[in-house]
């Protein structure tokens, strides 16, 4: 006896296996892309985090700069405080403390402002920024520039 074998002659669709094919890349291709929103959406996080710290530094050291003038500054000598810098782990600040008098005060310089009061203002530029690029993908610069009335 002879077997009839459908294999050669019967027609089949490889329907199936090309649909099995095109899912298997399309959820690959999801998956890539939520891989790729994950790491971008961590990166702007952690920029955000690193930039809003380093915006708060500097109000901290402008704070810190009008406490240092009301402490250090009395009327024998009004420009005792001329600024710091500081090294805060990651970031860098630096506080430089301009006097403008409407006189001329021998250890502040020449007068650039003029009020109609003896003592003058004090203007604070504080700079606070960080380089490090294993931290933040660019780098963070702020400035903020404060005047304070003597």
């Amino acid at each position: 006896m002879q077997r009839k074998s459908n294999i050669l002659t019967s027609k089949r669709n490889g329907m199936a296996m090309i649909m099995a094919i095109a899912v298997i890349v399309v959820v690959a291709t999801l998956l890539a892309l939520a891989l790729s929103l994950t790491t971008l959406t961590n990166k702007s996080s952690v920029d955000l985090y690193v930039y809003e710290q380093a915006n708060l530094l500097a109000r901290s050291a402008g704070e810190y700069a009008k406490l240092k003038i009301g402490t250090e500054n009395n009327n024998t000598n009004r420009c005792a405080y001329t600024g710091e810098s500081f090294i805060e782990s990651y970031y860098n600040i630096n506080i430089n403390v301009s006097y403008m008098y409407n006189n001329a005060v021998a250890t502040c310089g020449t007068a650039t402002l003029v009020q109609t009061d003896d003592f003058g203002v004090a203007q604070i530029d504080v700079t606070v920024d960080m380089n490090d690029t294993t931290i933040a993908s660019e780098p963070i610069r702020i400035f903020k520039r404060k005047l304070v009335e003597l």
